[in-house]
């Protein structure tokens, strides 16, 4: 094992809208064998996150949790790998040679990748969604190694992160506003 470099940010969401402009900043990053291991516990939000990181990387049509097929294969941009490992176990895991996706030419997206954390690279972006009420959430980020950390660290606060209108994301209008 290796001693890579770490960053942590937490990032605030308060909607869907956020979460998108989230997953399409770090998906304007990804480079081939990028991974991205995303967690939290059910309607957290992941497929949500999943489905702003592929509109970004370009994906036409619809995306949606691959739970019971496990893995679907997405062409964008880059080709995108949205794996959900939750009704497996880390041996089943194994047998599906995951390590050929992580090591490829797209993009990983692992949902529940708390169950696989021998099977993952070192050198990855966790994501750990908490639902925090309502439409909020807390999205905790931790990069792990190149160019993860970069990411991190760069992350800006989600009111300066802009949509493709170039309005600013995390902006919400008070009752009664247009």
């Amino acid at each position: 094992m290796h001693a890579y470099e770490k960053a942590t940010k937490s990032w605030v969401s308060h909607g869907e809208a956020d979460t998108a402009a989230l997953a399409a900043y770090f998906a304007n990053l990804a480079q081939p064998g990028t991974v991205v291991a995303l967690d939290g516990d059910l309607g957290a939000g992941k497929t949500k996150f999943s489905q702003g990181f592929a509109a970004a990387l370009g994906v036409k049509g619809v995306v949606n949790s691959p739970t019971f097929t496990l893995i679907k294969e997405y062409e964008g941009r880059l080709p995108l790998y949205h794996m959900d490992v939750y009704r497996i176990s880390q041996d089943e895991a194994e047998d599906l040679g995951l390590d050929e996706y992580f090591e490829g030419q797209g993009v990983s997206l692992v949902e529940w990748a708390s169950i696989i954390p021998d099977l993952l690279p070192e050198e990855r972006l966790n994501l750990h969604i908490e639902h925090t009420g309502g439409e909020g959430r807390t999205i905790h980020c931790k990069g792990v190694g190149t160019p993860y950390v970069q990411w991190i660290a760069e992350l800006p606060e989600p009111p300066q992160i802009t949509n493709e209108a170039g309005a600013a994301q995390g902006e919400s209008k008070k009752d009664g506003e247009l």
